[in-house]
C-alpha cells in the first residue's frame, strides 16, 4: 500500500500563537507529527511514502532528507509551495498512479488501532472490487469549517456538503483512493478548481464508488490549544 502526506501548509495560526516549529515538526506526546504518520504507515505495510512540503519549510525538507538518507523508510518527497491541498495532491499524483493509496494531511490525529482496521477494510474491499475509495469520517465535530458527508444506509457516500441540518459525519481528512480518482483530480486542476472538498464533490459527480468508514474521533492541529487536546486524546489510547 502506498501512502501520501500533504505537509505543505504554512501553519500560520500556530506561529501566531507562539508555536515556533513548522507544523510537520510540532510534537504531540513527544513525537513529531510527520514522524508519527511515517511510523504508523510503516506499521501498516507501506511500500512507499510520498510527502510534499513547501519551499519555506527548510527544517522540514532537511528532516525528510535525513529520513530518506537513513534508508529504512521508502520515502520520496517534493519541496514545492502550492495554493491549496488539492494542488499539493496533484504534485504528489506523479507517484500515485500505479496502485491504490491512502493520503492524509500531516496534522491528522487518529487512533492507531482504528487506522489499522481502516487499512485492512480498504484492502479487503479493493480485493472484492467493491469501491473506488474509502473515506475516513467521524461524528466528532470540532472543526471551524467542517465538510459534512452524506451517506445512505450502507454508508455509501452520496455527497459532500458545506452545510447540513442534521449532520452525522464530517470528513476526517483520510482518503483511501484508487488511481481512477486521479483522472477526476486532473480535471479539477484543468477547470481551475481548488480545495480538497471540491475534489471530493467531483469524485461523487463522476460516479466513483465511495464508502465512508467511521473513526471514533479525528483531530486536526490548527491552534496551539489543539496540541494539548490531541495529547489528551492519544493518552487515553495507551
Amino acid at each position: 500500500m502506498k501512502y501520501a502526506i500533504i505537509a505543505a501548509g504554512e501553519g500560520s495560526r500556530l506561529a501566531q500563537e507562539g508555536v515556533q516549529n513548522p507544523k510537520p515538526l510540532v510534537e504531540v506526546c513527544g513525537e513529531r507529527l510527520i514522524d508519527r504518520l511515517i511510523r504508523i504507515f510503516m506499521a501498516n505495510g507501506a511500500t512507499e511514502i510520498v510527502v510534499i512540503c513547501n519551499e519555506q519549510m527548510k527544517m522540514v525538507s532537511a528532516h525528510l532528507e535525513t529520513i530518506q538518507k537513513r534508508g529504512d523508510v521508502p520515502l520520496k518527497f517534493i519541496v514545492k509551495s502550492t495554493p491549496s491541498s488539492m494542488h499539493s495532491m496533484w504534485e504528489l499524483s506523479r507517484w500515485l498512479g500505479n496502485e491504490p493509496f491512502i493520503l492524509t494531511t500531516v496534522d491528522t490525529i487518529f487512533r492507531e488501532e482504528e487506522f489499522s482496521t481502516y487499512v485492512e477494510t480498504f484492502q479487503r474491499q479493493l480485493f472484492c472490487d467493491k469501491i473506488d475509495g474509502l473515506m475516513g469520517v467521524t461524528d466528532y465535530i470540532d472543526d471551524e469549517k467542517p465538510l459534512y458527508v452524506a451517506t445512505d444506509g450502507e454508508l455509501r457516500i452520496t455527497g459532500f456538503l458545506d452545510q447540513c441540518d442534521q449532520p452525522k459525519y464530517i470528513s476526517g481528512g483520510i482518503y483511501g483512493l484508487t488511481p481512477r480518482s486521479l483522472t477526476t483530480l486532473a480535471q479539477c486542476i484543468e477547470r481551475g478548481e481548488s480545495r480538497m472538498r471540491n475534489f471530493q464533490r467531483a469524485l461523487v459527480a463522476d460516479g466513483l464508488r465511495l464508502q465512508a468508514w467511521p473513526f471514533s474521533k479525528v483531530l486536526d492541529i490548527d491552534h496551539a490549544s489543539d496540541i494539548q487536546k490531541a495529547e489528551g486524546f492519544l493518552m487515553k489510547e495507551k
